[in-house]
């Protein structure tokens, strides 16, 4: 059985930031890449992967060479929205850190395939979870992790201290002091998952840099680069045909079978074995790229309609009551 750590997960543009952190100590990153085994950072390619464990290899010859125990805090400090390509960009244009947060657990695989990022949400509080599917590194944890926080504070341009933060990882011998002048919160170690906790009331503010136009031509990059890394993932290998061909008029089930090279009856068998079907994922689809068009002033109604496959503008104004409860004029207002 193949060791799922030996597989490749985790976008290998991160490791620019690895490389310039170490830069940053003073030790040069030619050397710690090639003991490492792994080439240099070179073209930002999201679909350049490396597996958990050459990341584990990695850090563990980082943080020997650096001395530091807390490297992977460092990484965080220069991991830059190009690290993660398209998604990074989307989520800088993201309207809310709500928003943010929706589209960092849609698109995570594109990050690491090596956990899953589920959101939970009530009145109070804002969660996300980080469910690890293979055994990760401290470094890992402590780079992502405060990376989030970084990015996130500076979308909102202002101070943002979560509730709680838990990490899977023991603390280093040194003391937790590091953490909390990176969280600003002191961290709960050894948990079973990794867990970052908002009050809800910040979460819905709106961000100055929202650009739904940006956000939206990115989500489409990021949609496909999730559909070509997940080959055997039928949803999203679905929704990205969806998404292409819903414009054209012609987004039916037959022509979507057709594009993923299945018949119906399997295309159907297979959503249905992932609980859904096409008519909802392309209701879904649509539904979540009307938010995004509705967002762009210079889009009529009726340019929406037909960018969503729609024959009319009515037929979509009916369609969209039927999501929301409201007319698509009325959000828009």
């Amino acid at each position: 059985m193949t060791d799922p750590a030996a597989l490749p997960s985790v976008i290998a543009g991160y490791t620019g930031a690895i490389g310039r952190a170490l830069e940053a100590a003073g030790v040069p990153s030619g050397p710690v890449f090639a003991a490492a085994g792994i080439e240099p950072p070179g073209r930002n390619d999201p679909l350049e992967r490396l597996s958990t464990r050459q990341v584990t290899d990695l850090f563990r010859i980082c943080v020997e060479r650096t001395g530091d125990p807390y490297f992977g805090l460092s990484v965080a400090r220069y991991i830059h929205a190009s690290n993660i390509h398209a998604l990074g960009y989307a989520l800088m244009a993201s309207r809310t850190l709500w928003e943010f947060c929706l589209r960092l657990e849609r698109y995570f695989a594109i990050v690491s395939q090596a956990a899953v990022l589920r959101l939970e949400r009530d009145e109070q509080r804002v969660l996300l979870h980080f469910d690890p599917r293979t055994p990760l590194c401290g470094e890992t944890e402590d780079a992502f992790q405060a990376f989030v926080l970084r990015f996130m504070r500076l979308l909102l341009n202002a101070p943002l201290a979560p509730s709680r933060i838990g990490l899977m990882r023991a603390c280093p011998a040194g003391g937790a002091e590091p953490y909390y002048d990176a969280f600003g919160t002191m961290p709960t170690f050894g948990c079973r998952e990794g867990l970052i906790e908002f009050d809800a009331a910040l979460i819905d503010q709106p961000l100055a840099g929202s650009c739904p136009d940006l956000a939206q031509f990115n989500d489409r990059i990021a949609n496909d680069c999730l559909a070509k890394l997940s080959r055997s993932d039928i949803v999203a290998r679905t929704r990205a045909a969806i998404v292409e061909q819903l414009s054209s008029g012609h987004c039916t089930r037959g022509q979507i079978a057709r594009e993923l090279g299945l018949s119906q009856t399997v295309l159907q068998q297979r959503l249905g074995e992932r609980g859904t079907g096409f008519h909802e994922l392309m209701e879904e689809t649509r539904r979540e790229l009307a938010m995004g068009y509705l967002r762009q002033p210079e889009l009529s109604i009726t340019e929406i309609a037909f960018l969503l496959g729609f024959t009319d503008a009515s037929n979509f104004s009916r369609a969209f009551k039927r999501w929301t409860g409201q007319a698509p004029s009325s959000v828009r207002a």
